[in-house]
């Protein structure tokens, strides 16, 4: 139960952030993405149904507020958060390098999805500017906030994993 009220509260709190804070100190007009480093990282550190669920409400909440179209969002989050949950096996809290690389994979694959679903169906094959003055931005500006955030999502989850493996020995 702790955990799932953490995890709320982590999702609202990366929204809010997102949209507020960071939209006041864009560059550019580019945000850095959040919601994908929240979905990325639980996905790696709790494993593949975790990275899903938070996928699913982490973009079902984008795509109530910002979505063109309704699922979009939930769809690729939930993607990326199962795709990022298989690495669950190698992941290492001590190692910053595999977060990173599978942020930045999964920045990337949204920006591409996202461009994918709702520019080039409707053609228009501008990938060369989309990805110079969108997605690059974006992947760069969402990594350097990672080293920031990253630390705080590990310390969180070390600290559940601490009180639920605690209340566990009680009962045994």
């Amino acid at each position: 139960m702790r955990r799932f009220i953490v995890s709320v509260l982590l999702i609202i709190i990366c929204f809010l952030l997102q949209t507020t804070v960071f939209k006041g100190i864009a560059f550019g007009g580019i945000v850095p993405n959040l919601l994908i480093i929240l979905t990325a990282s639980f996905g790696f550190m709790r494993g593949e149904s975790t990275g899903l669920i938070i996928g699913f409400f982490c973009g079902f909440l984008a795509d109530i507020f910002f979505g063109n179209v309704l699922g979009l969002n939930a769809m690729i989050y939930m993607y990326i958060g199962y795709a990022n949950g298989k690495f669950h096996r190698i992941f290492y809290p001590d190692d910053i390098k595999l977060p990173l690389c599978l942020i930045l994979f999964s920045d990337l694959a949204y920006g591409f999805l996202y461009y994918i679903t709702l520019f080039l169906m409707r053609a228009r094959f501008y990938i060369r500017y989309y990805f110079l003055h969108i997605i690059l931005p974006e992947v760069v500006y969402t990594l350097l906030i990672t080293l920031l955030l990253y630390p705080l999502i590990l310390w969180l989850n070390k600290k559940l994993e601490d009180a639920e493996e605690r209340s566990a020995r009680k009962f045994v």
